[in-house]
């Protein structure tokens, strides 16, 4: 899966968009997060349910998980509220469970509960009921929807690890072209405290490079604030990515670069949640 397959799923989507109460996207698992992630952000005011599934075992096997997962995913897309589609946002429906897209990742290749959303809270369990948790669910805005099917790829990951060298760093900053690069930090937010590591940021921020900090952790938030490391990047005009998964981070910044050539906009909007796919400090993106 990549962005031309994200980009025609959008199509799609967009095409028979009033003819249908929601829709059932069948995925291979190992990228689903990043499919979800990206139609979340590329779907703007999305008021019916677009539900993501599939399964570990093929379902020809007999002993897959792709019969219930598929069949409870229509179930789901289809669930009406006085006339209004209960889950109106892109989601994910794996082994008993409904999660937000954008904050879900693969946690187990061998297990059929293969995805876990540890910064959010699930928004249904199944079991012989159905039970939605409404407090976590988008409301919907009645808007129209735009279907945005732009996206740069133009990005990059940058992984923090100890010993990492000054020429690994160099190789990733100078990669040729590059718009924006996600920095894999330790923890909340801590990275190497070397003059050379902190200069060699600061010197592609200063080319027009945005660099975006998330943490390695699967759970927690970047705090930039914690440690005087942290305060250096955001000082130098790092970006808090805060509590957002890897693979909504990667499918953000192509949305917002595909979207706009300013860096400055791209910059402004990288910190505000627009699809629920992070929390900020003053609670933005808990719904």
């Amino acid at each position: 899966m990549d962005p031309v397959f994200w980009s025609e799923l959008v199509r799609v989507i967009e095409e028979h968009y009033e003819k249908y109460d929601g829709f059932v996207v069948l995925h291979g698992s190992d990228t689903m997060a990043y499919t979800a992630s990206a139609l979340s952000f590329m779907l703007r005011n999305l008021n019916k349910p677009v539900i993501l599934t599939g399964s570990q075992l093929p379902l020809g096997m007999i002993r897959s998980d792709g019969r219930e997962n598929f069949i409870t995913a229509i179930e789901i897309a289809s669930t009406m509220e006085d006339d209004t589609p209960l889950v109106p946002e892109v989601c994910i429906y794996f082994e008993n469970q409904l999660f937000r897209g954008n904050r879900t990742h693969k946690h187990n290749a061998e297990h059929f509960e293969a995805f876990k959303s540890v910064n959010y809270p699930t928004l249904a369990e199944v079991g012989v009921h159905i039970r939605y948790n409404r407090n976590a669910i988008r409301k919907p805005n009645f808007r129209r929807l735009q279907a945005n099917r732009t996206l740069d790829t133009r990005i990059i990951i940058l992984k923090i690890f100890p010993g990492i060298t000054r020429q690994a760093v160099k190789v990733v900053l100078d990669a040729p072209g590059i718009r924006a690069v996600i920095l894999e930090t330790f923890g909340t937010g801590n990275a190497p405290d070397a003059s050379w590591f902190i200069d060699s940021l600061k010197e592609a921020i200063g080319k027009g490079i945005i660099v975006l900090n998330i943490t390695q952790c699967r759970g927690g938030s970047v705090d930039m604030g914690k440690y005087e490391t942290g305060v250096q990047l955001q000082q130098i005009g790092v970006i808090s990515g805060f509590d957002m998964t890897i693979e909504a981070a990667v499918t953000k910044l192509m949305f917002l670069t595909g979207q706009y050539d300013s860096q400055e906009k791209v910059r402004a909007m990288l910190g505000r949640s627009i699809a629920g796919e992070m929390t900020t400090p003053s609670g933005e993106g808990i719904l």
